[in-house]
């Protein structure tokens, strides 16, 4: 299995490469050569494994020989080990709607699923290389908890987690900056999450100081966190289905890295019809759907702030894949992004996204009256983002009804870490898991800075392993 950048298809590099750099070095994101395309048959074996076996499966394909068959399934055991679901994931309903609950980890969100696996490849391979590291991540609120999670006392490794200023909730923050391990840094930025990923991403691009400080990311740019997500992707179709239907997945999104790994399961034979981009009031991905022009805009603050996002890093993926990896078509593309704000893809291009993808934006008001309406039907509670995947799966059922399809969305987020928002959608307080309680009186331990990145630069390369 090798490597190329979008930006670059003639490069060929290993899986270690792509996973210690994260970004790659001309600036573009790393995907893999060929996808492999499972048959049919094996599809029948696959429906007889565990989580844990399934993830093995599909894991080594994309890690090649990086950790022989017994670390991987030590990795994956290891990093599972502290869900609360023995299956890692459950599966839920709502009337004729599909939950699948992703949120059963130890910072109650989806990311936990991939980061743990991330996590413990990171202390693998830097013990075995005798190589140290240093992590950054910009997070919307559910990554850096998950990130921190994953990293806090590992060896060889420090991370940096860039959050924006009092826009995400209390708890997403606690959950963070509660964390006293001395390698972990909270940094808290005065702007918005778009903010933070610019200075994320303008670090990887300063090559000096990615190399002084042997700086690699987490964010769902890694190609690690795309393989991890695709598992449940697979699990969902084998072991929630009868496998007759074709699959619809509603993907509460922001950076595009959930939905693109239900991309890459699409294009390794899980019969999906349509990958639904659920969007709140940003709706960057939402107006491209419609218009084919990718503009993001002034980021919005909304009662599902892990998606007030206006620039999805992962979508480069997909163009590069619709325009058959065209590396200088997708340069030219940045290229215009960076330069007039804004790029536009062809029709046809446009016509064929459109063929696997379906959009739709929620804004806060609907994503309240929804959380208030299904607790007094079913007594049921779900976080904003979850709702606004159900929400927006609801649209696609009343304008493309089809009885052959499966109808899942994807539950991203646990409610209590977003109390404040439930308990008044639905006017009564919730029980919160001990693991939140305990971290509401902690102490916090926070840098905060500007929007400046030679200031961010600084305190990095002050606290970092070299």
């Amino acid at each position: 299995m090798k490597y190329i950048s979008t930006r670059n298809s003639k490069i060929k590099v290993s899986f270690i490469e792509t996973f210690l750099n994260g970004l790659a070095l001309d600036g573009g994101l790393y995907i893999p050569k060929i996808i492999p395309k499972f048959s049919k048959s094996s599809f029948y074996r696959l429906s007889k494994l565990k989580y844990h076996e399934l993830a093995f499966e599909i894991i080594k394909i994309f890690t090649d020989k990086t950790f022989s068959n017994s670390e991987l399934k030590k990795i994956i055991k290891k990093s599972y080990s502290s869900f609360s679901s023995k299956e890692v994931i459950k599966l839920s309903k709502i009337e004729t709607y599909n939950l699948l609950e992703l949120y059963h980890g130890p910072t109650f969100a989806f990311k936990d699923i991939a980061m743990q696996i991330i996590g413990n490849m990171y202390e693998n391979i830097l013990l075995k290389k005798k190589k140290k590291i240093n992590l950054i991540v910009a997070t919307s609120g559910d990554t850096g908890a998950a990130a921190i999670n994953a990293i806090a006392n590992k060896q060889n490794v420090k991370i940096f987690v860039l959050f924006p200023k009092g826009k995400i909730s209390s708890i997403q923050r606690k959950l963070m900056t509660t964390v006293s391990a001395k390698n972990v840094f909270n940094i808290a930025i005065k702007g918005t999450f778009d903010d933070c990923q610019n200075l994320v991403k303008s670090m990887f691009n300063d090559s000096k100081f990615r190399n002084s400080v042997n700086l690699s990311g987490v964010n769902s740019i890694n190609w690690a966190r795309i393989i991890a997500q695709v598992v449940y992707y697979f699990y969902a179709y084998l072991h929630f289905t009868n496998r007759k239907n074709k699959m619809v997945f509603s993907v509460p999104t922001g950076n595009f890295g959930d939905i693109y790994a239900g991309y890459i399961a699409f294009k390794m034979g899980v019969p999906i019809s349509k990958l639904i981009i659920a969007t709140n009031e940003n709706d960057l991905l939402d107006r491209f759907i419609k218009t084919g022009i990718y503009k993001p805009g002034v980021v919005k603050s909304t009662v599902s702030p892990s998606m007030d996002i206006q620039v999805a890093s992962n979508f480069e993926r997909l163009i590069s894949d619709f325009y058959n990896h065209n590396s200088r078509k997708v340069k030219s593309l940045m290229k215009n992004l960076e330069k007039k704000k804004f790029y536009k893809v062809s029709p046809n291009v446009l016509k064929k996204i459109k063929n696997i993808f379906y959009s739709n934006s929620v804004n806060s008001k609907k994503v309240i009256n929804l959380i208030k309406f299904l607790y007094k039907k079913n007594h049921k509670i779900l976080d904003p983002h979850t709702t606004i995947g159900l929400f927006s799966l609801m649209d696609y059922k009343s304008k493309n009804f089809n009885s052959s399809e499966n109808l899942f969305f994807l539950g991203t987020a646990h409610p209590a870490k977003f109390k404040n928002t439930i308990e008044k959608a639905i006017d009564k307080k919730i029980t919160l898991p001990k693991e939140i309680k305990n971290v509401l009186n902690k102490k916090e331990k926070v840098k905060i800075l500007p929007n400046n990145l030679n200031k961010v630069k600084n305190c990095i390369k002050y606290n970092s392993l070299y």
